[in-house]
């Protein structure tokens, strides 16, 4: 039996068909299992002894819970990433298959992948969806230009990396793939990068391994690396996986510090040859899914830069820890370039000080109706009183004492008697 060099030790594949059943779609649906059959594993690299992958003679037949959490079929009313050539940098692609059928161009040797899984990741990124199939890319109308990244059995250097991406922006590339990264290299990886960003070339990476190697002594996976190229060179997109159920795996590595997360944990995808299918788990899957979100978009809006193509992938995104990438909405909302200025508050008039004089006046005019009120209040109460009383002005009292009743003449003579 084949050994499987993998972090989440080869899936259970009957398990993880089941769990493509309990992932509720963005609509509120549950999807149906990808398969109800068991898929062969894809690896990440094979051991000395063990054989090149072969055609897998299981099919997905079901719509698989990735390409339902993506929202795909609404995505590609809008852009099927025709017109864009997608490099994949990584152990090679399959000439021969059918989901990819007249898109694939190799570079030298390219066109035969031992390892499997640089052929997975371009049908996860541009795999055509076919009748009584459930699997398809992202992207299905985009190019895939296959680039050597790794040797033959999946091992790779920074000199490998960085010679296919240089290789691929050589070659036209709009989106370039790269399915490995390094914790070594981080020169030759970010000036690679770097090369690419002056060709409006895209470079999209896992934000670390698939899987970490093991202490010979403790038998224990190693501690990660804080940093891993070329992911985290400027200007590269980096990505993490979650699984079925919006979580990433126990057993996969913590990771932090990636730009986007997409499916990468039970996914199915093609196999180097034929029309069967493969199942596998990793950020550098996850990472598939957005380099072919990329295509859709450089299709959809061929005057964006490489720069701002990413701009759009991240912040169309849906809101998470890590945002997810919603194929969807950044095909569907046109970013602008320009942001809004602060607004300027205006300045504060002080208006002159006021003359007293005014106030002055309305004092005075206000004393005065206020007397005259209590003035007019008071005839009101007093006067009426006064009435009632029978007073009258006081001249008039003193007149009536002195006058006397009967007024006397005094010139009339005395009476006299007559002897």
């Amino acid at each position: 039996m084949r050994r499987v060099l993998t972090h989440r030790h080869p899936v259970a594949r009957a398990v993880a068909a089941a769990a493509l059943a309990t992932v509720p779609l963005a609509t509120g649906a549950t999807p149906a299992i990808a398969d109800s059959v068991e898929l062969p594993a894809v690896a990440s690299v094979l051991a000395s002894d063990d054989p090149c992958a072969k055609a897998s003679t299981k099919k997905a037949e079901d719509a698989t819970w990735s390409r339902s959490t993506l929202g795909l079929g609404r995505a590609w009313e809008l852009s099927q990433g025709a017109g864009v050539t997608v490099a994949v940098v990584d152990s090679g692609v399959g000439t021969d298959i059918p989901a990819l059928s007249g898109r694939v161009t190799a570079v030298g040797d390219a066109g035969e992948d031992c390892v499997g899984h640089g052929s997975f990741a371009a049908g996860l990124i541009a795999a055509a969806p076919g009748k009584g199939v459930g699997v398809a890319g992202v992207a299905p109308g985009a190019r895939i230009l296959a680039v050597r990244g790794a040797q033959p059995r999946g091992g790779t250097t920074a000199a490998t990396l960085a010679a296919g991406i240089r290789t691929a922006v050589d070659k036209g590339a709009d989106v370039i793939y790269v399915g490995r990264v390094l914790a070594t290299g981080k020169a030759e990886l970010t000036k690679a990068a770097a090369y690419a960003a002056e060709h409006d070339a895209l470079v999209v990476a896992p934000v670390g391994p698939d899987f970490l190697p093991r202490d010979r002594n403790t038998g224990q996976a190693v501690e990660p690396e804080p940093w891993y190229w070329p992911a985290s060179a400027p200007g590269v997109l980096s990505v993490i996986d979650y699984g079925p159920d919006g979580k990433r795996p126990d057993s996969a590595p913590a990771l932090d510090g990636a730009d986007l997360a997409a499916p990468g944990d039970a996914v199915v995808s093609v196999g180097p040859k034929g029309s069967g299918h493969y199942i596998g788990s990793g950020s550098s899957f996850a990472a598939a899914h957005v380099a072919g979100a990329a295509a859709l978009v450089r299709a959809r809006y061929p005057e964006m830069s490489a720069a701002e193509v990413a701009r759009q992938l991240t912040v169309a995104a849906y809101p998470s820890d890590t945002p997810r990438v919603d194929p969807y909405a950044a095909v569907s909302s046109l970013l602008t370039d320009k942001q809004g200025a602060t607004p300027k508050p205006a300045a504060a008039h002080v208006p002159p000080a006021a003359s007293p004089q005014p106030r002055h006046r309305a004092l005075i005019v206000a004393g005065a109706g206020g007397g005259l009120l209590l003035l007019v209040a008071a005839g009101a109460v007093v006067i009426p009183r006064g009435r009632a009383r029978r007073w009258r002005p006081g001249d008039a009292r003193d007149r009536q004492t002195v006058e006397p009743s009967e007024p006397t003449n005094p010139t009339e003579p005395a009476a006299t008697g007559s002897s």
